[in-house]
């Protein structure tokens, strides 16, 4: 510190030549370098030309593909040069991050700055990049501060690139003049990045997300969730806020858009928080002084207790492969200039915490172009990057589920559902094998059909929420639990005689379907995953006639309330878009319910009787 000069003067006398600067680095000394799109290339650039004159520096980053061939030049000198050190907890797939593996320190994003701040990893000198300093003397790390200021605040010398181009990004994001060593001019463009390939899913998977997110929540928005999708799911949504590792370009939008107010996060509210930024000039531009954007620390952003203070938090991240008992695999981005430690793990915690707070991974279900299924049996020879007890909504384009609190075989028959159809199969042998499923277990059509998302609808009946959807594998216990808990003379009406027991022989006709020829349409009350089967309602299809049998169940509480209509006019729409000629319910003369709904359907009913049970008729080309 240098508190008697006045820092404009003490400006000045730190100004130096780049390779001057950069002589001032002695061998076997760590050298922290700024992180994503901070990176301070002039700096990098002149230390990789000049590496060959020290021994043992430990280059210490983010994980990159580097804008100047650092690793490239550790490996040719048998890092007698330089040892790279980088942050990384993702399972190293790509093979320009794979065959440098040594290279890579595990660890959780918000742990790191602690590590430099306490000097269990000292920094003896931080490269970094900053913008001009204002009329006070201070200098904004821009578009990274993730770890970079901790680094910067901890080392025993820090040359700074002044780059005109660097936006000044509020928050807790500037270094004094008075703290800086060394100050380097130089003006060049910030490293950028354009938009990731669109995955072909990303429109279905889009579909079940919006699904999940409601009006008001807070986001942190992971680097490979592509614009497409994340547009495309949270474009017609209020209100919503973000608190995120990597601000980008479609959060950039999303602002523009009107969707992102920030006005109901329950903590820094009115403000965008962030601790970096990855993206087009555009998306800097949009950063520089904008009075509603704050980056901070990645010990502050990434902490789960801070990120758990917010309303409805939802962290979307993105998943590489995922096996059968919930383990992730998360990736780098080959197609990134950095991928690097990830926060997953700390934004899956805190968000699970929030009140109302949702936990959710994105994922393909096929890679390698369809030949190769993300969900496996078992993760082998990859690193775990989200233990199984910390995974919650998964969601891939054929479906989400909710893993939290499940049992093992729940789990494996969850995902399943959502695997690729031509993988079902095999998971589900291999999940029998490896003992996740019971020997009762037998592979149905609703492992091959595709779950019809188009079918799902939500209604309000009497004040509360009610969710209409085809069944899954995973309803099999709320639909057993939905039974047992209707009346007595509900039982009889429904299955023709007394009844305690519906052990999983008598209700897997119910859940297994192919969504075609036979179709189950649940109304769910409650939290997805969790939520109360308030009634079931079916058609099976007789083949030789095309004709589908009808039955329902609807919980006492729930009836008189004009379900019944409705699951039967979904039911009858859908089995007429399906090819389907009609229906036929049997009941008993004194199921006036039955009866009456049978007969709020648009075609002509016909009745007979087959000794003491009514049978009723339809046909979809018989309108009344």
């Amino acid at each position: 510190m240098q508190s008697q000069t006045y820092w404009a003067d003490s400006y000045v006398e730190k100004q130096r030549p780049v390779a001057e600067a950069i002589r001032l680095i002695k061998p076997g000394q760590r050298v922290f370098i700024g992180s994503s799109c901070g990176e301070p290339q002039y700096l990098v650039r002149e230390l990789s030309t000049v590496s060959e004159r020290f021994t043992d520096l430990e280059i210490v980053r983010l994980m990159t593909l580097e804008s100047a061939p650092l690793t490239l030049i550790a490996n040719k000198t048998k890092d007698h040069s330089l040892n790279i050190r980088s942050f990384y907890t993702g399972s190293a797939k790509p093979r320009s991050i794979a065959r440098n593996k040594r290279f890579l320190t595990p660890i959780n994003l918000s742990a790191v700055p602690r590590l430099f701040m306490t000097r269990r990893l000292p920094i003896q000198v931080a490269l970094i990049q900053v913008s001009p300093p204002d009329d006070f003397g201070w200098m904004s790390l821009g578009v990274s501060v993730d770890i970079t200021l901790a680094a910067a605040q901890s080392a025993d010398l820090v040359i700074a690139q002044v780059n005109q181009q660097m936006p000044r990004v509020l928050g807790r994001s500037f270094i004094h003049v008075n703290d800086v060593d060394v100050v380097v001019e130089q003006d060049e463009e910030i490293l950028s990045v354009g938009a990731p390939p669109e995955l072909k899913s990303a429109q279905t998977i889009a579909t079940y997300m919006a699904r999940l997110i409601e009006d008001g929540s807070t986001l942190q928005i992971d680097l490979g969730a592509t614009p497409q999708a994340t547009l495309l799911a949270l474009a017609e949504k209020n209100d919503l806020g973000i608190h995120t590792m990597y601000l980008n370009d479609g959060i950039m939008h999303l602002v523009a858009k009107g969707v992102v107010t920030n006005r109901k996060k329950g903590f820094n509210e009115g403000k965008l928080v962030a601790s970096a930024a990855i993206g087009t000039q555009n998306l800097y531009e949009f950063l520089h002084d904008n009075p509603a954007i704050e980056f901070h620390p990645s010990d502050y952003v990434n902490d789960p207790t801070v990120i758990a203070q917010h309303h409805r938090m939802v962290s979307i991240g993105v998943a590489m492969a995922m096996d059968l008992t919930g383990q992730v695999a998360a990736d780098a981005l080959p197609y990134n200039h950095f991928s690097g430690t990830s926060g997953m793990l700390d934004f899956m915690r805190g968000a699970s915490h929030s009140k109302g707070g949702k936990a959710i991974l994105m994922m393909p279900s096929t890679a390698e172009g369809g030949h190769k299924s993300r969900i496996l049996p078992m993760l082998e020879d990859i690193a775990v990057v989200i233990p199984r007890g910390d995974v919650h909504y998964v969601v891939t384009e054929f479906g989400a589920v909710n893993l939290f609190g499940k049992s093992l075989q729940e789990r494996a028959m969850a995902l399943i559902s959502i695997a690729h159809p031509d993988f079902r199969d095999q998971l589900f042998h291999a999940a029998q094998k490896m003992g996740l499923l019971g020997s009762d277990r037998t592979i149905s059509d609703s492992l091959h059909g595709v779950y019809p998302v188009h079918l799902e609808e939500t209604i309000d009946i009497n004040g509360e929420t009610v969710v209409i959807r085809p069944s899954k594998p995973v309803d099999e216990r709320r639909i057993q639990e939905h039974f047992y808990a209707l009346d007595k003379n509900d039982v009889i009406a429904r299955f023709f005689h007394e009844k305690t027991s519906f052990v999983h022989e008598d209700v897997d006709s119910v859940f297994q379907i192919d969504y075609i020829k036979d179709l189950t349409l649940l109304a769910i009350v409650g939290e997805f995953g969790f939520g109360r089967v308030v009634a079931v309602a079916e058609y099976l299809l007789d083949e030789a006639s095309n004709i589908a049998e009808v039955a329902f169940s609807i919980s006492r509480d729930f009836q008189r309330k004009g379900m019944g209509k409705i699951l039967i006019q979904k039911l009858a729409d859908t089995a007429r878009e399906n090819g389907i000629a009609g229906f036929v319910a049997y009941t008993s003369p004194q199921n006036q319910g039955m009866i009456r709904l049978f007969n709020t359907l648009e075609y002509k009913p016909h009745t007979t009787f087959e000794g003491n049970t009514l049978v009723l008729n339809c046909r979809f080309d018989e309108p009344k």
